[in-house]
């Protein structure tokens, strides 16, 4: 391809893309994929090419851009090379046309740039959560251990008991070390969190958001699968992939749940007031994501972030009902904004009298309301809120 073609193609992608953001659809990154895997005959320095065009785009532009090719004209304001390449050329992207406006530039729309400022992030807080992110994993205790695993790259060691650190890109999920469930792509944040859960073998641990499964593994490791660990969550294509994620890993999970929206603790009504420990890493906007997902600013709307909000108290009353007495919960976001933590929490507080928060013994962090924070600027890691709740 040449690199007017490029442009091309990015622009044709970032049409897809902010069209699927707009409707909460499919992530930027099987967007990407499923265009490519209708274009074969693109090569893989193409394939590279068109993805680091779409998402430097994404990055720059805060405010959803009106078109692929407006976001491509922001680009190409920034870089004289890509300016060249709007010259109509075949494969390529039309001249810019006399006061054709490029896409606004920034860190996030306006009022969510102002929430996450309210949230008491300064401008370069923010812009950290723009950056490229590296690429982390979690050796499994459970098979291997960090200091003597035999793996094709050095690692840079990390502050998590097992982790260890990458160039992003590097492609560990083709080593040996990961077909065998040696190693684990998991962020420094999320290892450090599961390390910090106030939990013991023996325990009856329930992870209620558990997804595909990244911290119920991590746990499993941690505690020598020496736990009850059950598994819930409402998204069937998610959870499904953590049985083979626990077999390759060697992890004993209890018990996979499926919940139904609504009736949820029909489904967990087996551990109701019996369970240890509730982790509730919930539902969120993604925003400490977005180094990785940094389309999810166009996804988020002042209502969806309401509804997050409304969920998140959900499961927080969900995991009351679940707790023996003296048990505790863990609250967890992958989100910067207060809305989605500290505000979450002194409202849980004020629903439960006689709940009270714990301090959370995180290496990193930094304090917020009545939990901690973690940011890529300060920590290296993604963005997370966790709180410790104890029961009366």
């Amino acid at each position: 391809m040449t690199p007017a073609a490029r442009v091309q193609a990015a622009i044709e992608l970032l049409d897809q893309i902010i069209a699927s953001a707009r409707a909460k659809g499919a992530p930027a990154d099987r967007l990407i994929a499923d265009y490519f895997r209708a274009r074969r005959y693109a090569g893989a320095k193409d394939r590279r090419a068109v993805r680091e065009l779409a998402y430097r785009a994404i990055r720059l532009c805060g405010p959803v851009p009106a078109s692929g090719r407006a976001a491509m004209l922001a680009l190409s304001e920034t870089d004289p090379a890509l300016a060249g390449c709007f010259d109509g050329s075949p494969h390529g992207p039309a001249p810019r046309g006399k006061g054709e406006k490029a896409a606004a530039t920034g860190l996030a729309p306006k009022w969510l740039a102002a929430a996450l400022r309210g949230s008491g992030l300064g401008t370069p807080e923010i812009a950290a959560l723009l950056e490229r992110a590296p690429l982390d994993v979690r050796v499994n205790a459970l098979k291997a251990d960090r200091g003597r695993i035999d793996l094709p790259e050095p690692g840079e060691a990390l502050a998590s008991a097992q982790g260890l650190r990458f160039a992003a890109g590097t492609p560990v999920e083709q080593w040996e070390a990961y077909a065998q469930g040696l190693i684990e792509v998991q962020d420094l944040g999320s290892q450090l969190i599961v390390e910090a859960l106030p939990v013991a073998r023996g325990d009856t641990i329930i992870d209620l958001c558990a997804g595909a499964g990244g911290k119920t593994l991590a746990l499993a490791a941690r505690l020598g699968n020496g736990a009850s660990l059950i598994a819930a969550d409402t998204d069937k294509r998610r959870l499904g992939n953590l049985a083979p994620r626990a077999d390759r890993a060697g992890a004993a999970i209890a018990q996979i749940v499926l919940l139904d929206p609504g009736r949820e603790i029909e489904a967990l009504a087996p551990w109701a007031g019996k369970a240890d420990h509730v982790l509730v890493d919930a539902p969120c906007s993604g925003s400490g994501t977005w180094r990785r997902n940094p389309e999810g600013r166009w996804r988020l709307d002042r209502a969806e972030l309401a509804r997050l909000t409304a969920l998140q108290d959900h499961v927080l009353d969900l995991a009351v009902q679940l707790v023996r007495p003296g048990g505790s919960i863990a609250f967890v976001t992958c989100s910067l904004l207060d809305a989605e933590g500290a505000e979450r929490i002194a409202t849980f507080l004020a629903r439960h009298p006689g709940w009270r928060s714990e301090a959370v013994p995180l290496p990193l962090g930094t304090p917020r309301g009545e939990g901690m924070r973690l940011d890529p600027l300060h920590h290296g890691t993604d963005g997370f809120f966790i709180a410790a709740l104890r029961s009366p």
